[in-house]
Order: C-alpha cells, then structure tokens, then sequence
C-alpha cells in the first residue's frame, strides 16, 4: 500500500509542479531540469522528473508512470524506491553526457522506462508466476516503447529512454529478491525433524 500511495503522491507532485512552473512561465524548468555538461545544478538528477515542458508532456506520461510505477510497487515500497533511485541516476548520467551541450531534459519518461525495463526483467530474474504474468501483460500492453530508445523525434529525448530502460534492467538484477517463505520445519516426539537426535 505504501508503494502505491508514494507512486500517486510523486504523480500529483509532478502535477502541482507544473501548474507553478506554468504560472511562473517556465522559471522552474530551468531551475530544476537537467542541463546536460552543466554543473550548476547537481540535484536535477533526481528533480528534472518531476519537470515537464507543458500540460499535454505530463498528460502524455501521467498513465504509463502510473499503471508502470504501481506495477513496480508490487514488488514493496523499498524496491519501488530502489528503483526509482537507480534509474534517475542511470537516465541522469546518460542524459548529461550524451545530449548536446546544455540541451535541456524534462520529463517522466525516463522513469517510465525504466520501470518498463524493470517489470520485464524481474519476471526473468524471479520467475514467480505473478512476475512472469506482469512481465507478459506490460510487454503486450507496453512492448512497442521499446522503440523509444532510438533517436526518432526531434526534441524527444531517446537518451533519457534509453538509459533509464538500462537503469530498470540494473535495478531488477541488483535489488534484492523477494524472499519466500520456508516451510515449518515438522515436529515430533524426536526433535524439529522428526528423527532422532
């Protein structure tokens, strides 16, 4: 539960965020988006997600980062943190070094790639039926995002997609798996196993 309310608080931060930086005329993207080769501000790493160029941008990304970033929250609060952590850097570093000097990223869309990437990965890496069933439903729902990642659309950023789709493959493969629980071992009159000790 705690996964799912911090997916929808971070979507409605994204909201109010935008309804300011659009009465301020933009002043916000500036400030928190990421310049790439700039220095200047450190912190868009993890705030230019929140940031979207205008109304119709957040609306484009709004369902995807909420039906993907719930998918990911099945997997507990602390991997849903995990993973947003790891992607933000990841898309943050591929952002930064390989857009064109102080272009400017806003936008969602890394994350949402990322969790795509780590929804589909972690079905292979935990092979639990829930996992594979989610990663089956997000390819067939999903699947063609995967061709974000190649430079298509001027002013897209397919770096942003690209590296935080290998940010949600790092953070499936890292992250800590779910562990199952272990049977009660059995009792009788000899012991915890039932044999004599």
């Amino acid at each position: 539960m705690i996964g799912f309310i911090t997916v929808a608080a971070m979507l409605v931060a994204m909201w109010v965020f935008e309804i300011v930086d659009t009465a301020l005329g933009g002043a916000l993207d500036g400030t928190f988006g990421l310049r790439s080769w700039s220095t200047d501000n450190p912190w868009s790493f993890l705030t230019s997600a929140f940031m979207h160029a205008d109304f119709n941008h957040l609306i484009g990304n709004s369902v995807p980062f909420l039906v993907l970033g719930c998918l990911v929250a099945l997997s507990g609060a602390g991997r849903l943190v995990g993973t947003t952590l790891i992607v933000m850097v990841v898309s943050g570093v591929g952002v930064w070094l390989f857009s064109g000097p102080t272009t400017l990223t806003v936008g969602a869309s890394g994350l949402i790639f990322g969790y795509f990437g780590y929804t589909v990965l972690r079905g292979v890496v935990e092979r639990r039926t829930v996992d594979i069933v989610i990663m089956i439903c997000v390819v067939l729902f999903y699947g063609t995002m995967i061709w974000g990642v190649l430079p298509q659309q001027p002013g897209v950023s397919w770096q942003g997609h690209l590296f935080g789709f290998l940010g949600g493959l790092l953070a499936a493969y890292v992250l800590p798996g779910r562990r199952t629980p272990r049977p009660a071992a059995p009792s009788g009159p000899y012991g915890p196993q039932g044999y004599p000790g």
